[in-house]
């Protein structure tokens, strides 16, 4: 097998090991979805719990939901322990492994859910999707792609890189979830107000807590907006170019970004609004909002990646300050209605938590750049 494989690469961190981390938490959040009512099943024992049924009947859309959900995770393991300077023996074994015991953990943990079914098929779908995926990073790996992609890697990159790659690789998972304002992704205030009032009902500081000022209902100024719209393209465009070595790749970079924001966008719109209305974000702010953002990105090519990391602290303050001052749209609810009626709601809520969350997760990692002496 040696003589068809390229060398072993350096061991290096890799953004594979983190998106295999982020696409194990994908699973977890699809295959226990709604996480709750928990209850012990009836009449069962510790022992029967280790056991899988085999179902009476199962959908045509449950054998390739079930066995293409699991081929990424397998070749996301196998990837980041090939990368990552691992043996092939161990991305194998791992790639084969991880996903079947997490596969059986979840099922056994559906037993605990009462509007979730435990299957052994649905497992033997998981394993054996896990295993195709497998068998495609192998390929991938024999015709030289991750060799490929380490040496491109190098070239467009610096090191120590790897959290940035996979942050942009989760940016377009966020825009899937429609936003306050195109591309403006971070608006958790409204949430944690909720929560903080759910736990604080029936307390003394309930009542004080209800009477405080309430988020504004009207919507941004189209002046605003279109500031929101630039900080939402320049905040995963200065991420990049923390990152990113001197030269024309900057421009292609950002260019890039800017057409995945905009494809992004367009996905969600058609997602919640049906297709005919797909482009109907691009409005009068959208327009200027996106040229702005873009030109300004364009300029911060010239700076320096520790000029970039400083400028995205700025960009994403402003953007997490503006989005939380948005009012949601009028529309959700009901395209929500339509989405918890359908089989995509699991997925369609976890981005709404990477929407919720990427923009402090990039605040955390851009403070983490800047701390380092390096740079």
């Amino acid at each position: 097998m040696g003589r068809w494989l390229p060398p072993p690469l350096p061991r290096r961190h890799s953004s594979a090991t983190l998106l295999a981390w982020a696409y194990a938490g994908l699973v977890v959040y699809a295959s226990l979805y709604p996480f709750g009512p928990w209850a012990w099943p009836p009449g069962m024992d510790l022992r029967a719990l280790l056991g899988l049924p085999w179902p009476r009947y199962w959908g045509g859309f449950d054998v390739p939901a079930n066995l293409l959900g699991y081929l990424p995770l397998g070749l996301l393991i196998f990837a980041a322990v090939v990368r990552s300077g691992g043996r092939l023996a161990s991305g194998l074994l791992l790639g084969l492994l991880l996903p079947a015991l997490l596969s059986f953990a979840m099922e056994t943990l559906q037993y605990f859910v009462p509007r979730r079914v435990p299957s052994l098929l649905d497992w033997v779908l998981n394993a054996g999707g896990a295993a195709a995926g497998l068998l495609l990073g192998l390929l991938l790996h024999a015709a030289g792609g991750l060799t490929r992609w380490h040496a491109r890697r190098e070239h467009w990159f610096v090191p120590h890189s790897a959290g940035a790659l996979a942050l942009l690789a989760l940016w377009p998972l966020g825009l899937l979830f429609p936003a306050p304002v195109p591309l403006g992704l971070g608006q958790v205030l409204p949430q944690l107000q909720e929560l903080a009032s759910s736990l604080l009902e029936g307390t003394p500081w309930s009542l004080q807590w209800e009477s405080g000022p309430e988020l504004p209902t009207l919507p941004l100024p189209p002046g605003l907006e279109g500031i929101a719209i630039a900080l939402g393209l320049l905040a995963p465009c200065l991420l990049a170019l923390s990152v990113a070595r001197p030269g024309w790749q900057r421009l292609v970079l950002v260019f890039g970004a800017a057409g995945l924001g905009i494809l992004g966008t367009t996905l969600s719109t058609a997602l919640n609004f049906g297709p005919q209305h797909a482009w109907a974000w691009l409005t009068l702010s959208s327009w200027p909002g996106l040229a702005l953002g873009l030109g300004l990105a364009c300029i911060m090519c010239a700076l320096s990646r520790r000029a970039c990391a400083a400028w995205g602290l700025v960009v994403l303050s402003a953007l997490i300050a503006l989005v939380s001052q948005a009012p949601s749209d009028p529309y959700m609810a009901q395209s929500l209605q339509a989405w918890e009626q359908g089989r995509f709601i699991s997925f369609y809520g976890l981005a709404q938590w990477v929407g919720w969350l990427w923009p402090f997760a990039v605040l955390a990692w851009l403070l983490a750049l800047l701390a380092r002496r390096e740079g």
